[in-house]
């Protein structure tokens, strides 16, 4: 996937960092929140990334602590890096919204089964839209998050709050049917 890709070497275009490095990173600034990634394609993309010769791996050892791979980007992972940026901000923009399987196939379920997916996704939204609000305050003067990961997650909460009235605005006319 592409953008497990880039986010990859987006990290490793700014700082050498071993695999569980690039995974505490995805968590700290909850990419996986916004892309499809998980713990093991991290894994086995660098892996990935290494064998097409994007990143190199190099074995340290920091004091008695086991001996770890950090990686770093080559000259044809920088090449890689841009050509994804380019592709990438040139494709149509796609928002994936799992919950909208459950949405067009509401009126095929009965009135109250319809009423409580509903509120289901709406709770859901709820805590998405809480936990932004949350880590936007954590992280509002964190001096290590730069402007772009903060519009990010601007992006995430206006995303969340415009999911909330729609959400709401659907359950408003689940009642009046």
């Amino acid at each position: 996937m592409a953008a497990i890709d880039l986010i990859v070497l987006g990290m490793l275009k700014k700082e050498s960092m071993s695999a569980y490095d690039i995974q505490k990173l995805v968590e700290y600034r909850n990419i996986s929140r916004w892309v499809k990634i998980s713990t093991p394609s991290i894994y086995k993309k660098v892996l990935q990334l290494e064998t097409k010769g994007y990143i190199k791996g190099t074995s340290m050892r920091e004091g008695r602590m086991p001996e770890k791979s950090v990686y770093s980007l080559t000259p044809s992972g920088e090449q890689e890096f841009e050509r994804l940026m380019f592709e990438i901000a040139s494709e149509p923009i796609h928002i994936l919204l799992d919950f909208n399987a459950v949405i067009v196939n509401l009126d095929s379920l009965p009135k109250k089964k319809r009423r409580q997916c509903i509120e289901n996704i709406s709770e859901n939204v709820t805590i998405l839209k809480n936990y932004m609000q949350e880590n936007l305050e954590k992280k509002e003067n964190a001096p290590d998050i730069p402007e772009t990961g903060m519009a990010v997650l601007r992006q995430q909460l206006v995303l969340a709050e415009s999911i909330e009235t729609w959400i709401a605005s659907l359950a408003d006319s689940e009642t009046d049917r």
